[in-house]
C-alpha cells in the first residue's frame, strides 16, 4: 500500500481560512476537495492518504471524519481537539462514536504558532497528550526548530505515546542552515516512540526557486537519524502548490530516497504510515474490499 501520509482539504464557503490571506498563499486561496486530489494521487500510484487538520476547530475534525467514511482514498484523519480541556477523553470518545470515527488515527495542534516555546511542557497539555495516548491515537508534532527542546522533553516524558514529527520540524532550508536543527532532530530521533514525516520541504525552501540538491542535506539527516522504517512520505498538498506540483513533490521525494533499498523505500512510501497510524492493508480506491 502506497500512502500519502499528510495532506489537507478546505472549503472556503463552509469555513473561512484567514491564514490564506498571506500574499504568498494566493495560489492556494481556493477550495480543495477529494475530487481535486484523486487524479493526482491515482497518477502517482497513491493508494490511501491521511487527511490532517487545518484549523483548531472540533467541527472541522468531525466533518473530516465523515468525509473519510465516504471517500475510499482517505484511510485516516489526524484531527484537532483542545488538549487543555478537562473533558478531552470524552471528546475523543465522542469523535470515535460519530460518522467515520474509526478513521480517527491521530490528533494535532498548531504548536508552531504558540508564543511559548515550552508549550508542550505545560501540565495541562501533558495531561491532554496522555488522554490521546489512552485513546490509542498518535500525536502529530507540528513544531519549529526552536520548539524542538520541548518536543524532545515531551517525547521522553511520555514513552508510551507514539509521536509523528511533521515537516522535519521546518528547518531553515531557504537559508541553507543545518544547525542547530540537525543536532536537535538527531536527539529527538534517539527516542523510539517518534517517527518523522518527509514532508513540507518545498515550502521551506527558497521561494524564488529550489532544487533537489537544496533539500538533500535535510532529507539525508532525517533518513540517517530515524532510519527509513521510521520515516513516512507526505505531500502537504495543497499547501505544496505554492512551490511545487503534486507530481513534483512525489518525484522529488523519490529522488531524495533513490539510494535506499527497495524494501526501505517501501517503508517511506507506505509501510511506516500504515504501521504508525494503524491503516491496515486497505484496497486501492475504487476496488471493492473483500470481507474477512
Amino acid at each position: 500500500m502506497r500512502v500519502d501520509a499528510h495532506h489537507h482539504l478546505w472549503d472556503l464557503t463552509r469555513r473561512p481560512q484567514t491564514w490564506l490571506d498571506a500574499p504568498e498563499l494566493a495560489p492556494v486561496r481556493q477550495d480543495f476537495g477529494p475530487a481535486d486530489l484523486a487524479p493526482h494521487a491515482r497518477a502517482a500510484g497513491i493508494d490511501r492518504t491521511v487527511l490532517v487538520q487545518v484549523l483548531p476547530d472540533a467541527d472541522e475534525t468531525g466533518e473530516f471524519l465523515a468525509l473519510a467514511a465516504a471517500e475510499p482514498l482517505i484511510a485516516g484523519v489526524v484531527g484537532w481537539t483542545d488538549l487543555t480541556a478537562p473533558g478531552i477523553a470524552d471528546t475523543l470518545a465522542e469523535l470515535r462514536r460519530g460518522p467515520g470515527g474509526d478513521r480517527l488515527v491521530g490528533i494535532r495542534h498548531l504548536v508552531q504558532g504558540e508564543p511559548d516555546p515550552a508549550w508542550l511542557a505545560r501540565p495541562d497539555v501533558r495531561r491532554g497528550l496522555r488522554a490521546v495516548g489512552d485513546a490509542g491515537l498518535c500525536y502529530d508534532l507540528l513544531v519549529r526548530p526552536h520548539q524542538l527542546p520541548a518536543a524532545i522533553d515531551t517525547v521522553r516524558a511520555l514513552p508510551g505515546q507514539p509521536f509523528v514529527l511533521d515537516h522535519l520540524a521546518k528547518p531553515p532550508i531557504a537559508r541553507g542552515e543545518l544547525e542547530p536543527w540537525a543536532a536537535l532532530l538527531c536527539e529527538l530521533a534517539r527516542e523510539p516512540n517518534v517517527v518523522c514525516k518527509l514532508s513540507g520541504m518545498v515550502t521551506e525552501a527558497a521561494p524564488d526557486g529550489w532544487s533537489v540538491a537544496d533539500l538533500r542535506p535535510y532529507a539525508d539527516t532525517v533518513l540517517d537519524a530515524f532510519g527509513p522504517d521510521r520515516v513516512m512520505f507526505g505531500s502537504d498538498w495543497p499547501v505544496c502548490l505554492v512551490a511545487a506540483s503534486y507530481e513534483q513533490v512525489i518525484s522529488t521525494t523519490e529522488e531524495l530516497t533513490d539510494s535506499l533499498e527497495s524494501c526501505e523505500r517501501s517503508h517511506v512510501f507506505g509501510g511506516t504510515a500504515a504501521r504508525t497510524y494503524g491503516l491496515g492493508e486497505a484496497a486501492r480506491p475504487g476496488e471493492e474490499e473483500v470481507p474477512a
